[in-house]
């Protein structure tokens, strides 16, 4: 089973999650930009996480041969914060970068008129850089806030089709899928989908243009849910195509927009600028 998480917080994880991973079938993953749980204070913090998805993460996910990608976005809880919404000014810079296959994860928390300005100005940002969008659906209100999302999606410049909304259920899944944007699932316990509530979804609404991922972050998480979503899939009766498409076809699919999603992993250097995964070692 090959897999390609298209949306983990790999910063928040050990090395022992990628090794984990390799050993689970991932072979590839966009990790997108998300708040850190403290408020960052100015853009400066950004940029130097911008530089570490850009630079460490790739490094640590090479020595496991996972191809790691990511995805730059002022978030959308932070997108209230005025001391954060300067970073807006310098993300053209980074979005120009390899390596970074989308714009996300942008959308909305509360439906604050500040989310409203920051989810218009970088769906902008992802169509002049031929970019696709990952977009955080909210967790409180949901449908309207899908609704309220996919309203602004329509008066982008970025087609449907170049648009992830990702954090679906099974609230939202069918007005998602009519508005033509891809549909992500996030399986993360206790307060999102679980594999079996993911299966039901699949069966009802097929495996067309449908991602899956781990959402694994700092919170109560696993970067193991797509593996356990596939075998689920199986135990259901989805046939192995249905399974590769979902973890992995489709999510190539999406992040290949850009031209700019790299699968084979490069040999892994021993350090990167100076620094090593093995602490205290050679």
């Amino acid at each position: 089973m090959r897999i390609f998480d298209p949306h983990v917080h790999m910063t928040s994880r050990t090395t022992d999650d990628y090794e984990a991973m390799r050993a689970a079938g991932v072979r590839a993953l966009v990790e997108p930009s998300f708040w850190l749980g403290q408020p960052r204070t100015s853009p400066a913090s950004f940029l130097d996480y911008f530089d570490a998805l850009l630079g460490w993460e790739p490094h640590r996910a090479a020595q496991y041969g996972i191809a790691h990608h990511c995805a730059l976005a002022l978030n959308p809880k932070e997108a209230n914060d005025p001391r954060c919404v300067p970073v807006l000014d310098v993300l053209p810079r980074y979005l120009a970068k390899d390596g970074v296959v989308a714009v996300g994860e942008i959308g909305y928390d509360s439906m604050t008129p500040a989310e409203d300005t920051a989810l218009a100005a970088q769906l902008q940002l992802a169509a002049d850089h031929g970019l696709p969008a990952l977009v955080h659906t909210p967790h409180r209100d949901k449908l309207a806030g899908l609704r309220r999302t996919i309203d602004v999606v329509r008066e982008s410049s970025l087609p449907p089709e170049r648009v992830l909304l990702d954090h679906l259920n099974e609230t939202t899944v069918r007005e998602a899928r009519e508005s033509g944007c891809w549909l992500g699932f996030s399986v993360y316990p206790d307060t999102k989908m679980d594999e079996d509530r993911t299966v039901a979804v699949l069966r009802a609404h097929g495996t067309e243009k449908v991602l899956v991922n781990s959402a694994a972050d700092w919170g109560k998480s696993d970067p193991l849910k797509t593996r356990r979503v596939g075998e689920a899939m199986l135990a259901a009766g989805f046939d192995e195509d249905d399974v590769d498409r979902v973890l992995w076809r489709n999510p190539v699919a999406f992040y290949g927009f850009g031209d700019r999603l790299r699968l084979d992993v490069p040999p892994p250097g021993e350090s990167h600028e100076g620094n090593s995964v093995l602490r205290g070692g050679e």
